[in-house]
């Protein structure tokens, strides 16, 4: 497996639009910009820092587990 490819899957479209929020709004509670929780959604991000997941996550009422998902290749 290259560096530039991964198995994790980011639900982020989906936990969205369960919530009926945009991209936008998300990206103003969270405190981060719109292009790096697109780059997050489009599943190419490379990281993502604890505290950003963790502002995801009560922002969306989730846990880690409803963001992310690991699919073997």
């Amino acid at each position: 497996m290259s560096e530039e490819e991964h198995a994790i899957v980011v639900h982020l479209d989906r936990l969205l639009q369960e919530r009926e929020m945009t991209l936008t709004e998300l990206a103003d509670r969270v405190g981060v910009t719109h292009a790096n929780l697109s780059i997050l959604k489009n599943g190419r991000a490379r990281a993502i820092r604890f505290t950003t997941l963790t502002r995801i996550c009560e922002v969306l009422n989730c846990q880690p587990g409803d963001l992310l998902d690991y699919r073997p290749r």
